[in-house]
């Protein structure tokens, strides 16, 4: 039978670093092309007695559905986390437990964009965001990255030609996959553009908490007098990506949609996964927690940095975060380079699987820090110096 797809659908690609992903599975592939937390990030003995504990006193609520809006006490709980730590929420803002930050994009995407509509997002950007903008037929347009965040005045320029500008996509700190911090000048710029031009922003911060040196800048949603900023997080990064549990905080007319939207999309978040976060959250020394993932990833992106310094790669060190965009010499060929890497057992990921317009060109690659053990680490770097130094 001849199967034919939803116009939706059927112009997205796999996602490139899915696909790459699957390489990391094969015996003795290093992977430098993954983004998952090191599995002595987790806290595992604490999920383990949450878990016992929940099941011994309260199976039936671990079993049962939920409301869509999420746990009443997490959501309770992440409000006044937010406001007290990041001075986040107004009057006007209201909170979803999402399934990951993942399902907040495809949420704010669903609400607010109809097909042609256009959607601005830093260039290169996080590929999962980039295919959820595409499956809904918006227009992408692209704002290239410097050093200290996206350009401004070219983001300014698309506000100025476009007319159906739906929202700005941004991570603004350690971002993915450029590994870069916008500055605090180019946020207030930011929010002031968007409340110019009156267009809205989607602000994802899942590397937030992960700050290895350097003060903490104030989000873009802290800005927010005007209710014109969507953000979205995650425990994905701090506390397990399995679980699927994330947020969204924007103003409730906003959220009083993406409900509907969830509804018809998973109904609520698993109530276990929301349980074990909750109870995590009130009985655990969570500063503790992230203290001790800072010291683990910095060591890593010191690790591999100091390893790499000695290669023609060009990169930026993160302040945070899990990535490193490395630009490629002119002479070497990105796409090449890759397939060499992984012939030589080191997966990593050709920029151009993050680029957002089609007539974008880059020539680099991501690799990634905190996947691999120290000693893959070490190795994996030690391929690449070679791989340069035989001309790969």
């Amino acid at each position: 039978m001849t199967y034919t797809f939803s116009n939706k659908i059927a112009s997205l690609a796999p996602s490139a670093i899915r696909e790459i992903l699957k390489a990391t599975s094969q015996p003795g592939i290093i992977p430098f092309a993954a983004g998952n937390p090191a599995p002595e990030a987790f806290p595992i003995e604490a999920v383990r007695e949450i878990s016992r504990r929940l099941l011994l006193e309260r199976p039936v609520d671990c079993l049962q559905y939920g409301v869509t809006e999420g746990y009443a006490p997490l959501r309770a709980r992440v409000k006044d986390d937010l406001r007290a730590r990041l001075g986040l929420g107004k009057p006007f803002d209201e909170l979803i437990i999402t399934s990951g930050a993942q399902q907040a994009v495809d949420l704010a995407t669903k609400i607010l964009c109809n097909e042609g509509d256009v959607v601005i997002a830093e260039s290169p950007s996080f590929i999962g965001s980039l295919n959820t903008f595409r499956s809904y037929g918006v227009r992408l347009r692209g704002v290239p990255m410097q050093a200290d965040g996206m350009d401004v005045d070219r983001l300014e320029a698309i506000l100025k030609s476009e007319r159906q500008v739906r929202f700005l996509y941004t991570i603004p700190n350690f971002q993915n996959p450029a590994g870069v911090t916008m500055s605090l000048e180019k946020r207030r710029r930011v929010y002031e553009l968007a409340r110019q031009y009156g267009t809205l922003i989607l602000e994802d911060n899942p590397y937030g908490d992960l700050i290895y040196e350097g003060e903490a800048l104030p989000c873009i949603k802290s800005f927010d007098d005007d209710g014109i900023v969507i953000y979205a997080g995650s425990f994905s990064k701090i506390l397990s990506p399995g679980l699927r549990v994330g947020y969204t905080l924007a103003p409730s007319e906003l959220i009083a949609k993406m409900t509907v939207g969830k509804q018809a999309s998973d109904v609520h978040t698993t109530i276990f996964s929301q349980l074990i976060v909750d109870e995590w959250m009130r009985h655990y020394d969570i500063p503790a927690h992230l203290q001790y993932l800072r010291a683990l990833y910095k060591a890593k992106r010191d690790r591999m940095c100091g390893g790499l310094a000695e290669t023609p790669l060009q990169f930026q060190i993160p302040a945070g975060g899990l990535f490193l965009w490395c630009a490629l010499p002119d002479e070497i060929e990105m796409l090449a380079f890759a397939r060499a890497a992984v012939a030589r057992k080191v997966a990593v990921v050709p920029g151009s699987a993050f680029l957002v317009e089609p007539a974008e060109t880059v020539n680099a690659v991501r690799l990634n820090f905190s996947t691999p053990t120290d000693d893959q680490l070490s190795e994996g770097v030690a391929i690449l110096r070679d791989m340069f130094a035989e001309k790969y």
